[in-house]
């Protein structure tokens, strides 16, 4: 999928594939003699993603995690049916192959789609890999220009224009991500009241719809290995849909921190957005404004909402995990992460700054 930093390993305990029955499926459908390997893309955390070879083929899979009580969040259908129309006209989308449908196969959905290779920008920088301020500058640029990109698609176009329902779009997010933190609650925060009551409050008027991806961060970025600034893929399309375009920048910025921001919310940072010469959260704000002509005067409620909004995906996974339906330990700390992005986003209300 990505080097060097993204490299497949072995599968976690409880979400192995049936290889007999995969085997099997694949030899329906692409020449070649088996066996078939299977090895893990680790850094997920919702669906499950491995590399596949067959043969000399290799395919990246992409299927529901396992144990999952939230359906309309995995549909691969719908993923399929998205990147087979967004490929051609957004090339940095990965090129779809097969989809199956049949439970007999992986108890599951699946679809196959080509590798992207290059590099994902995570915490921790490749072995290796040297970021100079003009370099930082330059890739934090390109993120921001790829997502005014997708917004500029015409949609209807691609064949994408019944994906989603623009009208009503941000008082539905508000309203249904608050019923989903509370159908997956496993702990009491003060802040969940506090702040759904504020959202509820000051919920904008949409800006125009767009395709957005909603959930644009680095580490859903690929590199091209050979020059960092320029971006080759975008990854994991599960929530992509047809909204308010300020939602998804808003979404971008919720991973995004600055040098100056709280010890705690620096802790969780899973990408190296403070490497120096890298834009603030208020510099990609303004240059997504430059580009598209877009009002930011109410960013504030997009960066408490994403920030609210990505606590209760967090919430969702780590509710698997404290029913025992997934065994993965990277989530036993996820209340401490879910706990701080909820006091950011209330903070960020408060405040009324980015």
């Amino acid at each position: 999928m990505a080097a060097p930093c993204d490299h497949a390993v072995a599968v976690r305990a409880g979400e192995e594939l049936d290889l007999v029955r995969l085997s099997a499926y694949l030899s329906q459908h692409f020449d070649g003699p088996g066996p078939v390997t299977v090895e893990q893309f680790p850094s997920g955390h919702s669906n499950l993603t491995y590399r596949v070879t067959w043969g000399g083929r290799e395919l990246v899979l992409r299927r529901p995690p396992f144990g999952s009580q939230v359906k309309s969040a995995h549909d691969m259908g719908r993923e399929y049916r998205v990147l087979s129309k967004l490929h051609e006209a957004y090339n940095v989308a990965p090129k779809v192959i097969l989809y199956c449908d049949d439970l007999s196969v992986l108890d599951a959905p699946f679809y196959l789609m080509e590798p992207i290779r290059g590099i994902i920008l995570r915490r921790e920088l490749p072995p290796g890999l040297r970021l100079s301020p003009a370099v930082a500058r330059q890739i934090s640029e390109a993120f921001l220009d790829n997502l005014v990109r997708l917004h500029g698609l015409d949609y209807e176009k691609i064949g994408l224009g019944d994906l989603g329902k623009p009208q009503g779009y941000l008082e539905r997010q508000v309203k249904g991500w608050i019923e989903r933190y509370h159908k997956s609650a496993t702990h009491d925060l003060p802040e969940v009241g506090r702040i759904s009551a504020w959202l509820t409050q000051h919920i904008p008027a949409s800006s125009d719809a767009t395709l957005i991806h909603n959930d644009y961060k680095y580490d859903n970025v690929v590199l091209d290995s050979n020059n960092v600034t320029k971006i080759v893929g975008v990854l994991d399309w599960e929530m992509c849909t047809l909204g308010d375009p300020l939602s998804d920048l808003g979404t971008s910025l919720a991973y995004w921190t600055d040098p100056d921001d709280p010890e705690e919310l620096r802790e969780i940072c899973a990408a190296p957005t403070t490497v120096p010469g890298t834009l603030t959260r208020a510099e990609l704000a303004q240059r997504y404004a430059l580009a598209t002509g877009r009002s930011i005067h109410d960013i504030v409620f997009y960066l408490a909402f994403a920030r609210f909004k990505v606590a209760v995906i967090i919430q969702q996974i780590y509710y698997r995990y404290a029913r025992g339906l997934t065994h993965d330990e990277r989530f036993a700390t996820m209340p401490h992460r879910i706990a701080i992005l909820m006091r950011a986003s209330l903070q960020c209300a408060q405040e009324g700054t980015i």
